[in-house]
């Protein structure tokens, strides 16, 4: 998505070897212009995959999968990080491990949010080491759901998450694909590469 590319060429921040700020516009400030746009393009992609739930994980996934099920006009469910006191016992759950926060999370969907009449979309902010995702596909396996696709707004290739998705097979659509930070600079490359 050129427009997407351009905006982390302008707002985006190198930090060190592998990390890609982008608080300006996804991850602390929200453009929802830009969200809409991405919800479009990921809707013109899995338009045909019979989606009935969009799934994503706390917190800044949450704006482009809203975007994402306003397109299909299906429901979002968001996975929760801390369990609330207004969280139930009757939870599908699992253990994600953050690469930028260096820290391991719980994550839990209530069970009467997901079931095994479901065909998911997942839709996530980054794909580095495809923690987030694994933690919801156990999610998804545990409620019998099906995983139909998985939406990556900045994809960093360079790290092992793409591969992993790659070989289990799940369509895989990324907006913006990064292969390489050299010099504090994004390098991009195109969805097939």
């Amino acid at each position: 998505m050129k427009e997407l590319e351009e905006r982390i060429k302008k707002d985006g921040r190198v930090l060190g070897k592998d990390v890609l700020k982008v608080d300006s516009f996804l991850n602390h400030q929200i453009d929802p212009m830009l969200m809409e746009r991405m919800g479009e393009e990921f809707y013109e992609h899995f338009k045909d995959a019979g989606i009935n739930k969009i799934l994503t994980v706390e917190s800044s996934g949450i704006a482009p999968a809203v975007m994402t099920g306003l397109k299909f006009q299906v429901p979002v469910v968001f996975a929760r990080k801390h369990k609330s006191v207004t969280l139930s016992d009757d939870l599908y759950s699992s253990e994600v491990y953050s690469f930028t926060k260096k820290t391991s999370n719980h994550i839990s969907i209530a069970k009467k949010y997901l079931s095994s009449s479901d065909k998911v979309l997942i839709i996530d902010d980054f794909l580095a080491n495809g923690q987030a995702v694994n933690g919801l596909n156990t999610i998804i396996d545990a409620a019998g759901a099906q995983l139909a696709g998985i939406g990556i707004v900045i994809e960093k290739s360079f790290q092992k998450g793409r591969q992993m998705i790659d070989k289990s097979g799940t369509p895989i659509y990324s907006l913006a694909r990064i292969t390489a930070f050299e010099d504090g600079q994004v390098v991009f490359g195109k969805e097939d590469e």
